[in-house]
């Protein structure tokens, strides 16, 4: 028996005076594996804000920027570049010495579209939605305070509206945001109007808490918001938010497209469609429908006390081709 077991520790590669070695003390091996654990996690959280700063630059960004953005030492992050970029999550372009996304950042991204059973749900209707509108449909969920976009279906129109999918945009400037404002209780929507701001982009954007608690009234009885050039000037946006079970917004659907076209006398119109295409959508998910219309907001007057035209204000924000 004793020579089997000889032999056993032998062909497993030690020897019986290995095998009675004592080990380790107890703490210092806890120690040792907590300071690993610990020194994995940090290079981990590391490497992934240097994947956002990437990904927020778009067209690519340098060594230097990254550990400026970062605050990491440029040692620190090249190390990180090398290992990101021998995994393919990240490349590099030797014009401009710029570092990009990877192939395989996009293919782990792309996964949590057929995990997130709004943006699977919501492909058909943006089609229909677009078909019946012409102009370009877009899905957007609420993310950390803000709009990100989803999932796009283009107009096939020359001069029409796009976006990125995964861009972000703020919530008070934009259809896609106001309607998502709008199912929100009062105090949420303060809070978010104070810590993300209330930048003017255009000399419609609405900039004050005031001008925006009236506004999201407006909406809230029209059932759909509009982007009447508040973001950016030419494009005008129309939307409906998408809701939870407990009427709280997820999402929101909207149509986009140039002004010139997505003239204010049809956007009673578009935004019956867009608060259809959203009510259904809500409902696939189990969510509550939001309440029936009570009035539109482009058909009440629009003068005021002093017998002037009072400036048509409404929600949305995208990027133009």
């Amino acid at each position: 028996m004793k020579q089997e077991g000889k032999r056993a520790a032998r062909e497993s590669g030690f020897s019986g005076e290995q095998a009675e070695t004592p080990a380790p003390d107890g703490g210092a091996l806890r120690h040792k594996r907590t300071a690993e654990r610990t020194g994995g996690v940090q290079s981990l959280r590391r490497a992934l804000s240097i994947l956002k700063v990437i990904a927020a630059a778009g067209d690519g960004v340098t060594l230097t920027e990254i550990a400026r953005a970062t605050d990491l030492a440029s040692s620190t992050v090249h190390r990180l570049l090398t290992t990101l970029q021998q995994d393919r999550f990240i490349q590099f372009k030797s014009a401009g010495a710029r570092w990009v996304i990877g192939v395989d950042a996009f293919t782990v991204g792309s996964a949590f579209l057929g995990v997130r059973d709004i943006a699977r749900g919501a492909r058909p209707l943006l089609r229909r939605l677009m078909e019946q509108s012409g102009e370009t449909a877009n899905l957007a969920v609420l993310s950390e305070d803000m709009a990100v976009y989803m999932e796009q279906v283009e107009s096939l129109q020359t001069v029409r509206a796009i976006c990125k999918p995964g861009g972000r945009v703020v919530l008070h400037s934009t259809s896609l945001g106001k309607s998502m404002l709008a199912a929100m209780r009062p105090e949420e929507v303060n809070r978010i109007l104070n810590t993300k701001g209330m930048t003017r982009f255009t000399r419609k954007t609405i900039d004050t808490p005031a001008g925006m608690a009236s506004h999201l009234s407006e909406v809230r009885a029209a059932g759909y918001a509009v982007d009447d050039e508040e973001y950016s000037v030419g494009l005008r946006c129309v939307a409906a938010a998408v809701l939870n079970e407990h009427g709280d917004p997820i999402g929101a659907i909207s149509v986009s497209g140039p002004a010139i076209r997505v003239a204010r006398e049809r956007l009673p119109q578009i935004g019956s469609l867009v608060r259809a295409i959203a009510s259904e959508l809500t409902l696939e998910l189990g969510g509550r429908a939001a309440a029936p219309a009570r009035r539109d907001i482009w058909e009440v007057s629009t003068t005021r006390n002093d017998g002037q035209a009072a400036p048509r204000r409404a929600p949305i924000r995208i990027s133009n081709v």
